[in-house]
């Protein structure tokens, strides 16, 4: 027969890829989890990871047991859930993945007012990129993820918050210190400032500016990879050049500030999560919390065009 237990080992072994840290997550010996695991083989009549490999990986067999194994595990956590439900009760972990991009400007508006709306909550924070989320959202080390959609990934379940307005910021002396309105043509330009490779609002920005990334810091006297948005800003204040901003990196009456000509160009920042993750009643109250917590005008997906990333 087939446990709850043996399912969790293989996912844990799956998960982390190593005997010995999959034991220690799930307190139990290492001989212990393998000797389940074996038995579940034999069981079953099939090998589902490849212990010749380093890490450890599944076979192709073992691949489409694990996916099943999660999507068991998960329905067998919702029984928890609606006794929760049933009981009213807001309680338990939960782990967040949020990009750096958004990290610093989106927490403080909400994270506070969360916490104090449910105590009994154990909220978890992990800066993140955002592949990095997507992998753990779907080995389950995350619950759900803050990021900016569309993914376009069928395993990820995307619920929309909010729309960002992409900005250009530049440097008192820019020559766009002249200009009332932006146009994307006008941000071709070797003097922009960007995040390093991996953000996705990078990403966002080659796409909207149609940068060469060959061609990208021609113009400026040193190249430099930054994954701070914060960072960034002080450099275009103190060599020059420009750099895109999403509207919740702009602080209120900041100057050398120029909007984009309509359409305006948008981020569109989601909630994500697992199909198989249990937790949705949270889930729900999370979005809500972060909802009220941003200003209405950014609710509204008719205020510009999305500028899509991957």
């Amino acid at each position: 027969m087939i446990t709850l237990v043996q399912l969790e080992y293989i996912v844990a072994v799956d998960t982390y890829r190593h005997f010995a840290q999959a034991a220690d997550k799930c307190f139990v010996t290492q001989p212990t989890l393998s000797m389940q695991i074996k038995k579940l083989e034999d069981y079953l009549d099939v090998v589902i990871f490849d212990r010749s490999k380093q890490p450890i990986i599944p076979t192709k067999a073992g691949e489409r047991i694990i996916e099943q194994a999660r999507r068991v595990l998960a329905e067998a956590n919702r029984i928890t859930e609606i006794v929760d439900d049933i009981n009213n009760k807001i309680e338990g972990d939960l782990i967040i993945g949020v990009i750096p991009s958004l990290a610093p400007y989106i927490l403080p508006l909400f994270i506070g007012e969360f916490t104090r709306r449910y105590p009994g909550v154990n909220v978890i924070i992990k800066e993140l990129l955002t592949n990095q989320i997507i992998d753990q959202l779907k080995k389950d080390t995350l619950d759900v993820g803050l990021l900016v959609t569309p993914l376009n990934d069928i395993a990820i379940t995307e619920r929309i918050l909010f729309y960002e307005e992409i900005v250009v910021y530049h440097n008192r002396d820019h020559n766009f210190a002249g200009y009332d309105f932006m146009k994307p043509e006008d941000t071709v330009s070797p003097d922009i400032w960007l995040l390093s490779e991996g953000h996705c609002f990078r990403s966002q920005a080659v796409n909207l500016c149609s940068i060469d990334n060959e061609e990208n810091n021609n113009n400026l006297r040193f190249r430099y990879e930054s994954g701070s948005l914060e960072t960034i800003k002080k450099m275009v204040e103190s060599d020059g050049g420009f750099t895109l901003l999403p509207e919740l990196a702009v602080s209120e009456g900041m100057a050398h500030i120029k909007h984009f000509m309509q359409p305006v160009p948008l981020r569109e920042v989601s909630l994500v999560y697992s199909r198989n993750f249990a937790k949705i009643r949270l889930l729900g109250l999370l979005e809500q919390t972060i909802k009220e917590s941003v200003p209405p005008k950014m609710l509204k997906p008719d205020r510009g065009d999305v500028v899509e990333w991957r």
